[in-house]
């Protein structure tokens, strides 16, 4: 893991009233605000008055955060604990430290010293290496530990500030799993047999199997539902290695590295995973499948998506993190401009005919047509769909789940649904000419069908299914459009920065078209609020095609691509790039963040500007 960032505070020599040994109280704190101007001398006054707030529990920087003040530094903010944290530390000259979980190694710092004498002395081990150990703590003046530690541990100490509640939540929670991470391994006695993992080192003479029902295991895998649903994840992964297996939370569509876990260890969570998501826990030499419906710390449904696949180191566990919220998004919400919701609302709104949304794995498909689908279901309607798998449970569809192993493909489910009086279909996807030939018959027969397909832009879906060996006169009667969609991060609004963008940077988004370089852009700087990655969240982009009579006239059994392309240009269709270009322009994202998703476009050559 990274070493954690600790920031130097220049020494203003503040909280003088405290005496060494003893910790930080509220007055003295409010007496430096004030004479810098932080708080105003009537809510000091107001607070040093209240004998209703507790000032023995509660560290003063916490009550004062509680307090809500406005900071007026920048009147629309408020005074926050992580702010005042950092003032605090200007003023003892003390380095500052915001605690990210991400950067430190669970299992090196919680070594360091006991759970009982951090709590004693509200402090927090965050970092070790071979000369050093760094302890965050809130209380600069008590430093009796100091000296103990140091002969204990025979490493230098380096204190560093860093935020009261966030010491007090990480003392419990690196301590506790850690604890149930020794006390998981120490059950096992040091082997785990998993006929799957060919790389596994024998060790003579040690037996066990540790039981993925043992209540190390259970806290364990909650902490880590929990804890991914606390830092906004997507996905979880679990990779067993020969030593260690890897834990890894995909955000924002990038891996982080949370956690190194013991391979015994991680084999008994991810059977206690298969437990929860009904799958077989015996069988570890083929993939599966399998889903767990949960309930966040917040109170909220969440819903997971499991996926095995054997390693060389055994079971790799995969959860895709489905949260119900996405259905009820707005298409604005999902980064549709006001051109693309007109168009796709024309296509959607047809009684029949085929819409095909196009884009790799992970490019936001299946949020787009869920999203649809929960707009098109009315109480009058029967939405019907054939996945595979099912990736989130809906009450207003009817939904099927493709089973190759009992002969359920995708063309025997479009059957089955045919006969189930359908208005709206959805295919999960079209792979082979067969369920190409059932999609377009449904759409033939009067049903509006959604389906995806995998290609790099939308002219290139309508070859892909040539290619597939549909009829180019099927094509014109059934195909309403393609929507061809990527997922661009979205800047942080807490620290984006105004940029002024290259000239040559723009021209090589926007090349070959002409677009105008927008005024002011801005750029990912990072804050504490992006965990300083410069982004929160992402929003899709998008590339519209409707087939109009003149694209239609281009689609027969010769149909060039790059003249279909150039055609759908002229109609008015905006590459990705360029969707992404104009998210650029609206202070949504960056120019790196286009170029790094979206596909170079082609020469336009003679296509209307």
């Amino acid at each position: 893991m990274a070493d954690p960032v600790i920031t130097s505070i220049p020494n203003t020599a503040g909280l003088a009233g405290i005496a060494p040994g003893r910790r930080v109280t509220l007055d003295p704190v409010l007496r430096d605000l004030v004479a810098d101007g932080l708080v105003s001398k009537e809510d000091a006054d107001r607070l040093i008055a209240d004998r209703r707030i507790n000032r023995g529990e509660h560290h003063p920087l916490v009550v004062l955060d509680e307090q809500k003040l406005k900071d007026p530094r920048n009147p629309r903010k408020l005074l926050h604990l992580e702010a005042l944290t950092e003032w605090m530390a200007g003023k003892v000259g003390m380095p500052y430290l915001h605690i990210d979980p991400f950067k430190i190694d669970f299992a090196a710092v919680t070594k360091l010293m006991s759970t009982a004498y951090a709590q004693r002395y509200r402090i927090l081990p965050v970092g070790v290496n071979d000369r050093e150990a760094t302890i965050a703590t809130c209380e600069p003046f008590v430093r009796d530990w100091e000296d103990s530690l140091k002969q204990i541990l025979r490493l230098e100490i380096k204190r560093v500030i860093a935020n009261p509640l966030d010491i007090q939540n990480y003392i419990v929670e690196f301590f506790n799993l850690q604890k149930s991470v020794r006390g998981a391994t120490a059950k096992d006695q040091g082997a785990y047999s998993s006929i799957a993992n060919f790389e596994q080192l024998v060790q003579l003479g040690k037996s066990g199997k540790l039981d993925a029902n043992d209540q190390h295991v259970i806290h364990i895998c909650d902490w880590l539902f929990n804890y991914a649903f606390d830092q906004r994840a997507s996905d979880i992964h679990l990779e067993p290695r020969r030593e260690a297996g890897n834990v890894r939370f995909r955000i924002d569509g990038v891996l982080h590295n949370v956690y190194q876990i013991p391979t015994t260890v991680m084999a008994a969570m991810t059977s206690r995973i298969k437990v929860l998501g009904r799958m077989d826990v015996v069988e570890k030499r083929r993939p599966q499948d399998g889903r767990i419906k949960t309930i966040t710390p917040d109170g909220s449904e969440v819903e997971l998506r499991l996926s095995t696949m054997p390693t060389a180191f055994g079971e790799k566990l995969v959860m895709r993190i489905f949260n119900p919220d996405v259905l009820v998004k707005n298409f604005s919400d999902l980064g549709f401009s006001d051109d693309d919701m007109k168009k796709w609302d024309g296509m959607i709104s047809k009684p029949h005919g085929i819409i095909l949304v196009t884009g790799p794995t992970g490019s936001g498909k299946t949020t787009t047509l869920y999203s649809t689908l929960k707009h098109l279901a009315k109480p009058e309607v029967n939405v019907c769909t054939i996945e595979d798998p099912i990736e989130m449970v809906e009450p207003q569809f009817n939904q099927m789940q493709v089973q190759q192993n009992i002969g359920v493909d995708f063309a025997t489910g479009i059957r089955t649904l045919m006969r189930q009086d359908p208005d709206i279909i959805m295919v999960g996807e079209i792979r082979d000419l067969e369920t190409a030939e059932m999609a377009i018959q449904s759409a033939l027969t009067g049903h509006l069908v959604l389906s995806t397909l995998h290609t790099n832009d939308s002219p290139a879906a309508i070859t892909r299914m040539l290619d597939l060996g549909v009829p180019s006169y099927l094509l014109n009667s059934t195909v309403l459009g393609v929507m061809a969609q990527r997922l661009v991060r979205v800047l942080c609004p807490a620290c984006k920065e105004k940029h002024e963008l290259e000239d040559s940077a723009w021209e090589l988004l926007v090349s070959p078209w002409k677009a105008p370089k927008p005024d002011v852009t801005y750029l990912a700087k990072g804050c504490l609020d992006c965990r300083m990655t410069g982004y929160v969240g992402r929003i899709g982009i998008y590339e519209m095609m409707v087939l109009n009579s003149d694209i239609r006239t281009m689609i027969n059994d010769k149909t060039d691509m790059d003249k279909l392309r150039e055609q759908a240009y002229r109609e008015g269709v905006k590459p990705l790039r360029i969707s992404g270009a104009l998210k650029v322009a609206a202070g949504i994202t960056t120019v790196d963040e286009v170029m790094k998703v979206a596909p170079p476009m082609h020469d336009r050559r003679n296509a209307h500007r």
